[in-house]
């Protein structure tokens, strides 16, 4: 899914930013974390009042240009650093408190654009898709692993429903040449299903998900993130998360609930006593928010945003592992990335 951004004319459509903005309350002043800043809307928005502060982050390096803009003209209230947000803590002070920490999960414009990173269905460069500071890439995932972890990674991560006959394929176009080029997973991706008229999907589109998501390690990324964030919102604090599929959001989702005052239970198996001192958030309301009919005719791929917040209580952080067991199907799945 693209995230901010639409394709159009390479135009920035930052996504539910007034929704966004509005969450922070920025008129109060305050630190902001933008842990996904792309384009760079979020903070350059937050900048505009004049008591706020900005540390910005993003794992690819290609933003840097964007953000050495903002830095020239914010010397004193924006800090970017080129780093995963799985990493907060390797870049903020331990004592450091943040009044709002914003996630907006997914691609942006510029990655799809580059054709070179083969994100795009319609690249006719190598299968890479990666986001930076990763050590993996598409084509080595199609060429090296085996026929169950590539089923596993289509299955789980893509929720492709003909993964088997799908990988199969690849399993055997890979036996008489390497699968290099986007366009020869494209075929071989065409060849495997079913042709749905009535669906605007593109048939390739789980696969590539599934394949981006395994070589960014999103669902670690994104699990170690919020914890992360958690730890270093102050007590009134609000965590913002955008998210874009379904695993993403119902990551968001859970975490949001069990850890909440009027929280539902994490797991059956945990005694209540531990349950009760596992609670970061004021009573979470599972409100969903959505983009509005004219951001969508504007900006086409905010249909499938869902944006959700929680705010911080005044309990103290202990790491919530049982998350992580939570997710552990998913997590074990990306370890084959390490």
């Amino acid at each position: 899914m693209i995230a901010s951004q639409t394709s159009t004319a390479n135009q920035h459509f930052p996504v539910m930013l007034k929704e966004v903005v509005k969450i922070c309350s920025p008129e109060k002043g305050g630190n902001f974390i933008d842990c996904t800043f792309g384009g760079g809307s979020y903070s350059e928005e937050l900048l505009k009042y004049p008591k706020t502060n900005i540390i910005a982050l993003d794992r690819d390096s290609f933003v840097k240009t964007k953000a050495e803009k903002i830095s020239k003209n914010f010397p004193k209230r924006f800090t970017f650093f080129n780093e995963k947000f799985s990493n907060l803590n390797n870049i903020l002070d331990k004592n450091f408190k943040a009044d709002g920490i914003i996630f907006d999960l997914g691609l942006s414009n510029f990655q799809i654009k580059d054709l070179k990173r083969g994100f795009s269905f319609k690249s006719e460069n190598e299968i890479d898709m990666n986001m930076g500071l990763g050590n993996t890439s598409g084509e080595k995932v199609l060429n090296e692993l085996n026929e169950k972890n590539l089923k596993d990674i289509l299955k789980i991560f893509g929720e492709e429903k003909e993964a088997s006959k799908i990988v199969k394929n690849i399993i055997k176009e890979r036996k008489n040449k390497k699968i290099l080029k986007v366009s020869e997973l494209v075929k071989i991706i065409s060849s495997s299903k079913k042709r749905d008229f009535k669906k605007k999907i593109n048939v390739c589109t789980k696969t590539f998900q599934a394949l981006r998501i395994f070589v960014n390690k999103e669902i670690s990324e994104l699990i170690g993130g919020i914890i992360l964030a958690t730890k270093f919102l102050k007590t009134g604090g609000k965590i913002i998360v955008v998210s874009f599929h379904s695993i993403e959001d119902k990551i968001v989702k859970y975490y949001f609930s069990s850890y909440s005052k009027n929280q539902t239970k994490p797991s059956r198996y945990l005694p209540d006593a531990k349950v009760k001192n596992q609670i970061f958030f004021e009573n979470y309301k599972n409100l969903v928010l959505r983009a509005n009919e004219f951001e969508v005719k504007e900006n086409p791929p905010s249909r499938s945003a869902k944006l959700r917040y929680a705010i911080r209580s005044n309990s103290n952080f202990i790491y919530p592992k049982e998350l992580k067991n939570r997710f552990k199907k998913y997590l074990d799945l990306e370890r084959l990335n390490d």
